[in-house]
């Protein structure tokens, strides 16, 4: 027993690089994957509880036509060309995000960003664990809710344990169960207000009575996916087209996201629950039993493709087995969950702040710098530090304090200005003469 332990422990570069996930370099062609199996992932990855508390949310201080689809469509679309951003440099360089951080902010600089966003990913984790758990339970103090989210914990860890091709086998059937519920919940709110003439007036009451300034409307968008935004390499790398490349965000933020965030509105707008699960309850056992189903397929694709990330970006950085760290990072995430979720709006407030600048510095210099050629052979000899890109990034996460908020949604602030700062460090430095980071190297 102790020796199967110590084999599972050993690390094995060579057969880390020769898996299907690889975490360790670029990926080959033979390691890029199918466009359908990645897309449906991506749509039960984007299928996250976020969108429906996000449209309870805005259901109840935005009127629901036509301003909730506007804003809700404009804040999906500021996160959609983060994505497509990012995204793209993934399947350009066939990175992780792991690896990307490596080449800009250097070897020993890139554990800053990797540590710092595989905790906050290894709590998202927790969300869609505590989610799960809360969409049986209806209740945190139960002890059912404990059960079913340790379960939950498990059953992520399980499918997540072989890989992106676990992932594809979970969301393939998922999709089809996910809109039929998702199409039915609407439906069933609408129908409840007594037809959509009577839905639209009841959501300009509701509005009118606590109302959110398009400006904050959007900004809460954007604030509740912008972290899936700065992961897509995780994602997009397996793409073996450019197209599947931008269409992975654009199904996670348009389609997925702004689908849910109707649901949710609508349920917020009629029943004061976002949740669908409760809402549904209240519709019958077979209709209860559906939305029950439905919830608990999104959350499990969810799950698992919230596990991989952070996954993948310590088993590249920490030089651990790929298996090792999904059990740490499961373990870890369920734990987490137990407490969490309750916190859902004040967690996704800070990240919208944090976490935003740390791929400044990588769009910056992928795009910028680089001119969109980053030379991934030589990321087994990179300096140890980039003092621009830990620099950029301080400035960009502190600008909430100093920057004046009226100017710019407050969620794309830290981003841009990361971008701007690492620019302007990057090439003062030049005209001073001095290398920094991927500057050192020669192309």
């Amino acid at each position: 027993m102790i020796d199967k332990l110590k084999t599972w422990w050993k690390f094995d570069a060579e057969a880390e690089q020769a898996s299907a996930d690889n975490p360790l370099t670029p990926l080959t062609s033979d390691q890029r994957r199918d466009a359908i199996p990645l897309l449906t992932m991506a749509f039960g990855w984007g299928f996250l509880i976020t969108g429906l508390i996000v449209g309870g949310a805005l259901g109840s201080g935005v009127t629901f036509w036509p301003d909730l689809i506007y804003v809700s469509f404009l804040g999906n679309i500021a996160n959609f060309v983060i994505g497509a951003l990012v995204g793209y440099i993934g399947y350009k360089t066939a990175c992780n995000s792991g690896l990307l951080y490596r080449f800009v902010y250097g070897e020993i600089g890139a554990y800053f960003p990797v540590l710092f966003l595989a905790l906050v990913l290894i709590c998202w984790q927790g969300i869609v664990v505590g989610a799960f758990g809360f969409a049986w339970a209806q209740s945190f103090d139960s002890p059912t809710f404990y059960l079913v989210a340790l379960f939950a914990g498990a059953l992520f860890t399980w499918t997540t344990y072989y890989g992106v091709r676990g992932l594809e086998l979970v969301s393939a059937p998922s999709v089809v169960i996910l809109i039929i519920v998702g199409v039915y919940a609407a439906y069933t709110q609408v129908s409840q207000a007594g037809g959509i003439q009577e839905f639209l007036a009841l959501s300009e009451t509701t509005a009118a009575s606590n109302p959110i300034s398009n400006m904050d409307a959007i900004n809460i968008v954007i604030g509740s996916w912008i972290v899936g935004a700065i992961v897509m390499p995780e994602y997009t790398r397996f793409a073996k087209n450019a197209w599947v490349a931008l269409a992975i965000p654009f199904i996670v933020m348009i389609i997925a996201q702004w689908f849910l965030q109707i649901i949710g509105s609508a349920g917020g707008i009629v029943s004061g629950q976002y949740d669908f699960t409760t809402y549904m309850r209240l519709q019958g056992v077979f209709v209860a039993g559906l939305g029950l189903i439905g919830m608990s397929m999104a959350l499990w694709t969810t799950g698992d493709a919230n596990l991989y990330l952070p996954v993948i970006q310590t088993s590249s950085l920490l030089r651990r087995p790929q298996k090792v760290m999904t059990v740490i990072c499961g373990v870890l995430g369920t734990i987490v969950g137990l407490v969490i979720y309750q916190h859902f709006i004040q967690f996704i407030d800070k990240l919208a702040i944090l976490l935003p600048p740390l791929i400044g510095p990588v769009i910056a210099h992928f795009y910028i710098v680089k001119k969109r050629k980053f030379n991934v052979d030589k990321l087994d000899d990179l300096p140890k530090w980039n003092v621009a890109a830990l620099l950029a990034y301080m400035i960009g996460a502190s600008s909430k304090w100093w920057l004046v908020q009226d100017l710019i949604v407050s969620s794309l602030a830290g981003l841009l200005v990361s971008i701007v700062a690492y620019l302007a460090l990057y090439y003062g430095a030049s005209m001073l003469r001095v290398k920094l980071g991927h500057s050192r190297l020669s192309d």
